[in-house]
């Protein structure tokens, strides 16, 4: 038995023979051409068939996933038609006079390593999608099938491949594939999206651990802890068939929970929202019954547009989240731009120690044209729906003070231009600073809410850079202090007669349900497949 460790990224067990895929990118040759505006109209043609291709695979995507997850095909196609990247592939063939495929593939690698050069782990998987699209052109021009991965006919089977691209994942036959391990990859890859919404285990980065000659052989696959077992011996095989058969039963008893109330035995009542990041998010929300939207991190809507969003384009995204949500509370932070989330319109100087610097509710404050943007998008599109606005990285009141004269000005010009909005919208806060914690009193007078972000809370608290790998061991989110930070927070905000919630990864964390029920939190914001577990947690809690 061959004993294999990866990153789980989408949960569950598989047990059934590898298949093999070779999905490696061959060598593309660089060739000089003779007439090379020709080479360019040739590009042209296979970008545009390309496209063609990519709007099949989001129509297919739409029918079998929904549209939240045929956007990411919409993406591709801009990526396809993304100006700097034409010019790229176009003056290089012109310049160099060298083949489409050779300049195609040249501008993909260039176009990988900046993203995967950025800070934010968001960015850093958009190397994996310039790199999928690219290599579609590049099938295009050789004459090879555009379709990806091909897992064949057969029996059901586990992939192995050194990489699979989102439009390969997409396509694989889920009536064969029992999940994937891959040697390469990233948890915040589409990929790893995709295999969560297609329910099939799935375990990246294994490394060295991908052998072509497994092809065949038997494995167990367990996607929540990222082990991988070749040709388990008859003990292991026992024992994942029946982990596996518990974690079905798990999922099926899970289902039943949708609908009931969110309550420990003895009555305590906690409200369940979860975590998203785009529209197409509530789909996931809905699915999984969460009680709300407690954390919509509304920078991805900076993060993925060449230019800041208009007052319109915002507009439109609230309400659409507003009206999905009918009646349920919907809190969009505003803009969190700055330290891991770089957006290079926004012309942000280099900082030595962007954690401490020029972020979130300071940029907004010093530049209340982008602020008051966002706000009017916000205040108009909360007569659709019921929104909340939560200001991120507060550390003083004053700063609550500046952000709700600025909001009252927005508020101002909307009644000037009869235009509607609601006029009792909560105002809240993210806790996230020691600061805020030891000024929560004053701050409680001043806002509607609290929302803890841990994530946050326990770098400043513990003086961990939440982005060096080396302080895993001293970053630790279950620190005294930084429990302590919660119940302070969560005390001051009860003392005047306010909720307090928790919308970080900590959330979450079941081994602290019980830790944060006793604390009296009154809400917990996580991940739209992380509700119904919570859900089960607290609905077992017998002394709440």
């Amino acid at each position: 038995m061959e004993t294999i460790r990866g990153i789980g990224v989408s949960g569950g067990i598989a047990i059934g023979a590898i298949r093999v895929l070779d999905t490696v990118d061959h060598a593309v040759e660089r060739r000089v051409v003779d007439d090379p505006k020709a080479e360019v109209e040739r590009f042209r043609a296979a970008r545009d068939t390309a496209v063609d291709q990519l709007k099949q695979l989001r129509d297919r995507t739409a029918a079998e996933f929904g549209e939240g997850k045929a956007e990411l095909f919409d993406t591709h196609q801009l990526m396809l038609q993304d100006p700097d990247y034409v010019e790229s592939i176009e003056d290089l063939i012109t310049s160099s006079r060298v083949n489409a495929e050779f300049a195609v593939n040249s501008t993909a690698e260039q176009f990988a390593a900046m993203f995967a050069a950025m800070d934010n782990s968001y960015m850093q998987a958009r190397a994996a999608d310039v790199r999928d699209v690219s290599r579609r052109v590049i099938n295009v021009l050789e004459g090879k099938r555009g379709g990806g991965a091909q897992d064949g006919d057969g029996d059901s089977h586990i992939i192995l491949a050194e990489d699979l691209a989102p439009s390969e994942t997409v396509q694989l036959d889920r009536s064969k594939v029992l999940g994937f391990v891959t040697a390469k990859g990233s948890a915040n890859s589409h990929t790893a999206i995709l295999a969560r919404t297609m329910g099939l285990p799935a375990i990246i980065g294994i490394g060295d651990g991908f052998d072509p000659a497994d092809d065949g052989h038997t494995a167990v696959i367990d996607g929540t802890s990222g082990m991988v077992f070749v040709d388990p011996d008859e003990a292991t095989l026992t024992e994942y068939q029946g982990k596996k058969a518990q974690y079905e039963e798990h999922l099926r008893l899970l289902q039943e929970l949708k609908g009931k109330p969110t309550e420990t035995k003895s009555g305590q009542q906690v409200r369940l929202y979860a975590n998203i990041g785009r529209p197409s998010d509530v789909t996931a929300v809905l699915a999984n019954d969460a009680e709300g939207i407690g954390l919509f991190r509304s920078e991805f809507l900076y993060l993925e547009s060449r230019d800041y969003p208009t007052e319109e384009f915002q507009f439109e995204a609230y309400k659409e989240v507003a009206q999905k949500m009918g009646d349920r509370l919907v809190v969009i932070r505003t803009l969190d731009i700055g330290a891991d989330k770089q957006v290079g319109y926004f012309n942000l100087e280099h900082e030595d120690n962007p954690a401490l610097g020029y972020r979130a509710i300071r940029i907004c404050l010093t530049r209340p044209e982008i602020f008051k943007v966002q706000l009017r998008a916000l205040l108009r599109a909360s007569v659709y729906g019921n929104i909340a606005i939560m200001l991120p990285m507060i550390t003083s009141v004053q700063e609550v003070r500046d952000a709700k004269q600025i909001l009252g000005e927005v508020k101002d010009e909307l009644r000037g231009g009869h235009i509607d909005f609601d006029g009792h919208i909560q105002v809240g806060i993210m806790i996230e600073t020691p600061a805020s914690v030891i000024m929560a009193d004053e701050l409680a007078a001043e806002v509607d809410f609290f929302s803890i972000g841990t994530n946050d809370l326990t770098q400043y608290t513990l003086a961990c850079d939440r982005q060096n790998p080396n302080l895993g061991r001293f970053a630790d989110p279950h620190s005294p202090a930084v429990l302590r930070m919660i119940r302070m927070a969560t005390e001051a905000a009860h003392r005047h007669g306010i909720w307090c919630g928790i919308c970080g990864e900590l959330g979450a964390d079941l081994e602290l349900t019980d830790t944060f029920l006793e604390i009296g939190l009154d809400e917990l914001s996580v991940s739209p497949t992380s509700v119904l577990p919570l859900r089960n947690a607290i609905r077992n809690h017998e002394n709440g």
